[in-house]
């Protein structure tokens, strides 16, 4: 049959011709909690990979984040655990930077054995949106920023994650750092290689800046004019980041919250809405007077935020982000240049005006991370909703009163998707109830865990 997802043989053989050394390629299917699936195949599988895809069992989109079985998703023994079909992501097909030997990889998206998209791949609900806008002549742009820890492979005395050594020297920093461009040339063999694998796979990594806590630092990615490709761009950027960090001996952290004294790891996302002639219609026509467009959207992203944040932050960890006067939002709020909300228009050319959108934590999918923030954006859009004005000044002085609008953790989080005919709406009803099991099932694992802070509070107190 042919490939639903648009791949064809031709881009395998080409690749092949392109590539002799190339011995076997990682093929990744993406979950719910965004880690990565699949197999390694041979160079001789390829092929038959794009003409007829790839059988693997429909439990892979079931699995909780240690990649044990969740039954109440309805995707294992409800249905036999039986095979599906994998195909190839167009345009995913790259070389692995400093593999040996050499290596390629390429995502899939998971299709029914007739060819319908498998209704709880994330992939296929922000396709979905992006569909949405298409009917409507509107075509979502965006682009993400990937913040990350660098850690030490070792722990400190205390048994606590420290940060990495430079790579260069081996020196040691325990400062912020934050813009630090000194900081930065410790760290230059790796990101040297990581900008090289970034330009073998062809993502538009960019600024890369010392962020603010020890051993943190952010990535930027140029901007992408249709928002799936900027999905892939950091679904592909955390993997390689991961593996190069490896290569040279430290970790690359995907935590949102890894260090309690500092701040922690956002994954904003930059979106904006183009005409089919290419024009954005979030620009203002007249100097001063904001593009109702634009006011309409950031309404719906505040008014669905709540009900969303188990999107924004899936993780027990994510939920130690949220603390005031550290970057990261406490209410749903939105402001022009003020890093101090949740919904930021940056400052600049208008041409470019777009929302930066600062809930998720890096630990987001960014497949779910840019369904939802579309769907938000389409229901203010819908609803002509007005987000109120802007906060001018500290966000969190003036958000006080508001922080009732957003749950106050990861099970109030988890009950308010739930129950969110909206968050249904955004997903699809299958991987809502696929996403949502899976989080519940791993509260409840977290729960019933004694941790350490157990014991140093209460093992000889009460």
């Amino acid at each position: 049959m042919d490939s639903p997802s648009g791949s064809t043989t031709q881009e395998a053989e080409a690749f092949l011709r392109e590539h002799p050394d190339i011995e076997a390629f990682d093929i990744v299917l993406t979950d719910s909690n965004g880690v990565g699936r699949g197999k390694i195949i041979r160079r001789h599988e390829l092929a038959g990979l794009y003409s007829s895809g790839r059988h693997l069992p429909i439990s892979i989109l079931g699995l909780d984040v240690t990649g044990e079985d969740v039954h109440e998703t309805g995707l294992i023994w409800d249905s036999g655990d039986g095979d599906l079909r994998a195909w190839p992501i167009q345009g995913t097909l790259k070389p692995l930077y400093g593999t040996s030997p050499a290596r390629g990889q390429v995502l899939l998206s998971m299709y029914g054995l007739d060819g319908s998209p498998m209704t709880s791949d994330p992939r296929h609900a922000l396709v979905r949106q992006v569909e949405s806008f298409a009917a409507r002549g509107l075509f979502p742009a965006g682009a993400f920023e990937l913040e990350f820890f660098l850690l030490a492979d070792e722990r400190d005395g205390d048994g606590r994650v420290q940060p990495a050594r430079a790579v260069l020297d081996g020196r040691r920093s325990a400062k912020t750092e934050v813009y630090s461009v000194d900081h930065l040339h410790g760290m230059e063999p790796l990101f040297s290689d990581i900008y090289a694998a970034a330009r073998t796979q062809d993502i538009p990594a960019e600024t890369v800046i010392s962020e603010y806590a020890p051993g943190q630092y952010e990535l930027t990615l140029h901007h992408r004019g249709n928002v799936l490709e900027a999905a892939d761009d950091l679904i592909m950027l955390k993997r390689l980041v991961r593996a190069q960090a490896r290569r040279h001996g430290v970790t690359a952290c995907f935590m949102a919250k890894p260090i309690e004294r500092y701040a922690g790891s956002g994954m904003h996302l930059h979106v904006s809405l183009q005409d089919a002639k290419g024009g954005n219609v979030f620009v203002e026509e007249r100097e001063g007077e904001w593009s109702s467009t634009l006011l309409h959207a950031i309404g719906g992203l505040a008014a669905t935020m709540a009900e969303s944040m188990l999107v924004f932050a899936p993780h027990a960890n994510s939920w130690r982000r949220f603390v005031s006067q550290s970057y990261a939002p406490v209410a749903p709020t939105w402001g022009v240049n003020n890093r101090s909300v949740a919904l930021r228009v940056p400052a600049g050319d208008r041409k470019n005006r777009r929302i930066e959108h600062r809930p998720s934590g890096v630990d987001a999918n960014p497949y779910l991370v840019a369904a939802t923030v579309l769907a938000g954006v389409g229901h203010g859009m819908a609803g002509k909703l007005d987000p109120g004005p802007p906060i001018i000044g500290n966000g969190y002085a003036q958000a006080a009163h508001l922080a009732d609008l957003m749950p106050p953790d990861w099970r109030t989080a988890i009950e308010a998707a739930k129950a969110s005919a909206f968050l249904k709406e955004a997903l699809g009803s299958d991987l809502h109830r696929t996403f949502t099991s899976v989080k519940q099932a791993e509260y409840l694992r977290v729960a019933r865990t004694i941790s350490d802070v157990d014991y140093q509070l209460y093992l000889h107190e009460v």
